[in-house]
């Protein structure tokens, strides 16, 4: 019997067979297996969110080199000879995905809490039990007003991703990315572009990795030392119960889902988890601050990193999603940092527009590195409280705004 060892390594076997007929696969395969191994670096060193990064680079590096010659009832045509035995995205057909849900390992997890939006919602549950929405009680005018501004990079990038050649479905999902919600993100793109959900998706959760690297670099560009080391003036402590709280996430629960009813699953996730907080439900709380949270967020970093194979990832569309993200997170930064100017102005210069950074809502992530970078000009600055109050209102603010792209340009419309 002859004996050709590329049969035994199809991993290898493949690779070669790309570099013949379509070696950009073969080069794709190659960096993202390197993209991988460097997430993992910069999750470990706390540079990207350890929690998300961690999984999600080994499972983008395991995908890639586990490529494989398959069968064609594990394809679709135009996915030609090679696959992998992880998950396949694009497969709907019945037949063909009974058969793929039996084989791919991951898959049931993929179709039955990832392509349908759980997954988001059991992050936002989670989410919503660490929250504590007194910070946006005591002073909800200044903490909406910033979470708006905010919402800039949404606003101009939707139209921009149009002009650009997009959908508008595409072009809204694209958009919500400068709402730096990853969960958010990927339940718009399921309503507004499944098509290339997996796609916008990932571009998202690698471009979250800015809030950590790459606006403090901004911050110092836009606000002197001498600004970013002004103290806020020690408030009066305003006593909330958890009773006023509770009727907060009621009332405010309600009214968003009766306005928005394209997003109420969401609504209804993250102000559940509040709900369980305040309502001193304990075990609920530990199951959905510590097993839902961390198991959710686990999952949906092995599962992105699984969908980053290069056969997959690599749509002549991803270019002009990189470009539209990394612009909608920017400008989304920059609208914030205005709208702290604004309030700086208003209060005599006694206002911090660091704060209206952390209206980005990337929830804890913007307010701890607007109270870092406030630390570093003054060690006795505490912004902290102002800051998580901008943050939690901007995870409301970018559910209703990505309501409102549902909403409009949607499959629900009318």
């Amino acid at each position: 019997m002859d004996i050709n060892f590329l049969d035994i390594f199809q991993g290898i076997a493949t690779l070669v067979s790309s570099f013949q007929t379509n070696p950009s696969i073969a080069f794709g395969r190659l960096f993202l297996i390197g993209l991988g191994f460097l997430l993992i670096y910069l999750g470990h060193k706390g540079v990207l969110e350890p929690l998300l990064m961690v999984p999600m680079g080994l499972g983008m590096a395991a995908v890639n080199a586990g490529v494989m010659f398959v069968p064609p009832s594990m394809n679709l045509p135009e996915q030609g000879d090679k696959g992998t035995l992880f998950l396949n995205p694009l497969i709907s057909e019945g037949e063909k995905l009974t058969n793929i849900l039996q084989i791919d390992f991951l898959q049931p997890i993929y179709i039955f809490t990832f392509s349908n939006g759980l997954i988001a919602c059991l992050v936002f549950m989670g989410i919503g039990s660490l929250l504590d929405v007194s910070y946006v009680m005591a002073r909800p005018f200044e903490s909406m007003f910033l979470a708006v501004c905010a919402e800039l990079g949404t606003i101009v990038v939707y139209p921009l991703g149009v002009a650009m050649g997009l959908p508008e479905g595409a072009a809204a999902a694209t958009s919500t990315i400068g709402g730096a919600d990853g969960p958010m993100v990927l339940f718009a793109s399921l309503m507004l572009a499944p098509e290339i959900f997996v796609s916008i998706t990932v571009v998202a959760y690698l471009y979250l990795g800015l809030t950590y690297g790459g606006y403090p670099y901004l911050i110092k560009l836009m606000i002197p030392e001498h600004i970013r080391a002004i103290p806020m003036p020690v408030e009066k402590a305003v006593k909330i119960s958890a009773g006023q709280k509770m009727v907060f996430v009621v009332i405010t629960c309600t009214i968003l889902c009766l306005l928005f009813p394209v997003a109420a699953p969401l609504f209804l996730s993250v102000f559940l988890g509040v709900l369980v907080r305040e309502a001193g439900l304990k075990e609920f709380h530990t199951l959905f601050s510590t097993t839902v949270l961390y198991g959710a967020t686990f999952f949906l970093g092995l599962v992105l990193g699984i969908l980053c194979e290069a056969s997959t990832i690599m749509n002549p569309v991803v270019f002009r999603l990189l470009v539209l993200g990394v612009t909608a997170l920017t400008i989304a930064a920059i609208g914030g940092i205005l709208g702290g100017y604004v309030l700086y102005f208003k209060y005599d210069k006694k206002y911090n527009p660091l704060i209206g950074l952390a209206a980005v809502s990337c929830v804890p992530t913007c307010a701890k590195v607007a109270q870092k970078s406030a630390k570093e000009a003054n060690p006795d600055c505490m912004i902290l409280p102002q800051a998580m109050g901008s943050n939690i209102s901007g995870v409301i603010t970018s559910a209703i705004l990505a309501a409102v792209l549902i909403a409009l340009v949607g499959p629900l419309k009318g």
